[in-house]
């Protein structure tokens, strides 16, 4: 078996330290020896970003958060998805995370960063959703490992029940808040209903060939 290569270390604010690794031709970000991601399970991560414009349909000009850069992949697919007049931002706590996505993983970022419908804040996204009343079509959060988080305590405050109405306030009537997750959890379904959310729960591969684990992804609109 091929050894695992360290390729660097990223500091997140209230939490221990993210580790990018290499194996095997592929990229693994790591917590302790937890595996958050993988460059070879990118599935449900674009599905976050294809399911969501889906549901959104032919909006003009609309504006997403993306919560969590993470490698890209739901910021690479929405790209794909949406037209010259959309609008991303992208908030992202951990400043490693982007310099590595500039750096060892230049190659598999392809320019994402710098489309000109792209705006990168490096903040807490929860800051972001407080401060955007009403300003966004959909949120897309993929931080930490769901509503069940790993990585600070801090993100639990994104799914609680006030985090849920911040969220609520920051999207347009009818807007989206899309949540990935690892696994099923029914206390996040109900408190999305409770917030005043139609919510749909869709279980999706981690692979884009239909293997790997089963994730899930919350789609709530705000009624």
């Amino acid at each position: 078996m091929k050894p695992r290569e360290l390729i660097g270390e990223a500091d997140v604010p209230g939490g221990p330290p993210l580790k990018l690794v290499s194996h095997d031709g592929a990229f693994i970000i790591m917590l302790d020896r937890n595996e958050l991601m993988s460059s070879r399970m990118s599935g449900s991560e674009k599905a976050l970003a294809t399911m969501t414009c889906e549901r959104l349909g032919a909006r003009p000009a609309p504006r997403l958060l993306i919560g969590g850069y993470g490698m890209g992949f739901t910021l690479r697919a929405a790209l794909a998805e949406l037209g010259e007049d959309a609008a991303i931002t992208v908030a992202e706590l951990v400043p490693g995370i982007l310099e590595w996505a500039r750096g060892p993983m230049a190659a598999m970022t392809g320019g994402c960063l710098d489309d000109p419908r792209v705006e990168v804040v490096i903040d807490d996204v929860g800051a972001v959703i407080e401060a955007g009343r009403r300003g966004y079509d959909a949120i897309l959060l993929d931080v930490d490992n769901g509503p069940d988080g790993l990585t600070r305590p801090d993100n639990d405050g994104l799914y609680d029940t006030r985090g849920l109405a911040r969220a609520r306030a920051a999207l347009k009537p009818g807007g989206i808040l899309a949540v990935w997750s690892a696994g099923k959890d029914p206390a996040f379904t109900r408190r999305l209903g409770h917030a005043g959310f139609s919510v749909e729960e869709v279980r999706v591969r981690a692979r884009e060939n239909g293997k790997g684990p089963m994730h899930v992804i919350w789609f709530a609109t705000a009624r």
